[in-house]
């Protein structure tokens, strides 16, 4: 596909360099100065800015395989360095700050990850009172936890300890990160920091991994933050599970009890996963909108595609699917919706082509098993390569395969409910 290759740039043998893709054309404008050419192996380029050695560039590396980020921070962590671990992929930039063997604050580009948005996930903010801080930190320049004190919404104690916890949700969603590229930088601006903390780097990565392994094992009963859980026979007697299994009320998701309860969504997935494995809870499919379900989409699809980069089969199977896709019951509804690089879809792009259709409803209805069925056969052409590639991991952990497909049920048709059958 030519968007894969919209990187490129061709050094020809007067050694001038021409961009070749838009992508690449638009990365060298953002570059645009005096740049010395470093040492650097034959197959690849490094350059400095020219007059600016005020930061060295202590460690650098390409992600193929999730884990790398695990090794470099434990690496970091033993050395004691102070500096900025960046890791970029394709859809975030994310930044780690170390010094002498802590993890001392974090920062992400994700609107998910930043503070306004883990205060909502919690339950200390509701929307209306995000738009109250961020007009305020905008108009006053504050920064938004600044903005929420100020408002009284929060105590500043009690912020300090939610910057750690936005610090520690930053850390285990860049370690996570499985393609992609990182960069050690020498040192860093105290003024970057919310909030300086001293959290371990060994407890960080010890939990980050047991969360890897914990949410594959949660998808197989769970297989999304939208499914809606709901309670069974009496509560249990431990007061963590006794309190999520109080809230399940039939009607909130997942993601849904994360704010009520003032929990993250990974402490609720691993509530209500004891729940359902002793029979006190049960998982019924999300009725989803357009919009929830090209999300539910753009998940499995972007974690199978990074599976396939990792084995340089991710375009065949691009290509393959963007052939099927015009010849399915798609091809209209994904009309200028992508897919981007990475195989997401555009949500809202979807959702206005279905509401400019005279059939808009039955579309809607129809959109989740179209979706479901164009992903299958994403898995059904990704499977041989993942095969080759030994999918299964060796520590037991259930393969790519099992993952996507745990992923789609979400959006997997499913039979009408007891007495609403047509």
């Amino acid at each position: 596909m030519a968007e894969a290759r919209d990187d490129l740039v061709r050094i020809d043998v007067a050694g001038v360099a021409h961009p070749v893709g838009e992508t690449a054309r638009v990365r060298m404008q953002g570059r645009e100065g005096t740049f010395r050419v470093m040492p650097s192996p034959q197959h690849l380029v490094f350059m400095r800015r020219d007059g600016d050695d005020s930061r060295a560039c202590l460690l650098s590396g390409e992600i193929r395989v999730t884990g790398v980020v695990c090794d470099v921070a434990s690496f970091i962590g033993q050395s004691g360095q102070r500096g900025e671990l960046v890791v970029i992929d394709r859809g975030a930039q994310r930044s780690i700050y170390f010094d002498g063997g802590h993890v001392v604050g974090a920062r992400s580009s994700l609107a998910s990850e930043r503070l306004g948005e883990i205060l909502c996930q919690l339950g200390v903010l509701d929307p209306l009172q995000l738009a109250d801080c961020q007009a305020t930190a905008a108009s006053d320049h504050l920064r938004l936890g600044e903005a929420a004190v100020q408002h009284g919404f929060v105590t500043r104690d009690r912020l300090f300890g939610l910057v750690a916890a936005q610090t520690q949700e930053i850390f285990h969603a860049t370690i996570l990160v499985g393609s992609g590229a990182f960069y050690f930088l020498e040192s860093f601006d105290e003024a970057d920091l919310a909030a300086r903390h001293q959290l371990s780097i060994a407890a960080l990565v010890r939990d980050g991994v047991r969360r890897i392994h914990e949410a594959r094992f949660f998808r197989a009963r769970i297989p999304s933050s939208l499914h809606v859980p709901m309670a069974l026979g009496p509560a249990p007697p431990e007061p963590e599970l006794k309190l999520v299994h109080a809230a399940m009320d039939g009607v909130r998701s997942v993601a849904d009890l994360g704010p009520v309860l003032g929990l993250s969504e990974f402490e609720v997935t691993r509530a209500v996963f004891q729940l359902i494995q002793a029979g006190r809870a049960t998982i019924r499919p999300p009725r989803l909108g357009p919009r929830a379900a090209v999300e539910v989409y753009n998940e499995a699809v972007v974690l199978l595609l990074r599976e396939l980069d990792a084995i340089d089969q991710g375009d065949v199977v691009r290509e393959q699917l963007a052939a099927w896709v015009t010849t399915s019951s798609l091809g209209r509804i994904l009309e200028g919706a992508g897919p981007s690089d990475d195989g997401a879809l555009d949500a809202t792009r979807v959702a206005a082509n279905i509401a400019k259709r005279p059939d808009a409803t039955a579309v809607e209805e129809a959109l989740g098993g179209w979706l479901h069925e164009h992903a299958s056969y994403a898995l059904f052409l990704a499977r041989p390569h993942l095969r080759r590639a030994h999918d299964r991991a060796k520590d037991g952990t259930p393969p790519v395969s099992q993952l996507v497909s745990g992923m789609l049920e979400a959006i997997a048709p499913h039979p009408p409910e007891p007495g609403k059958a047509g």
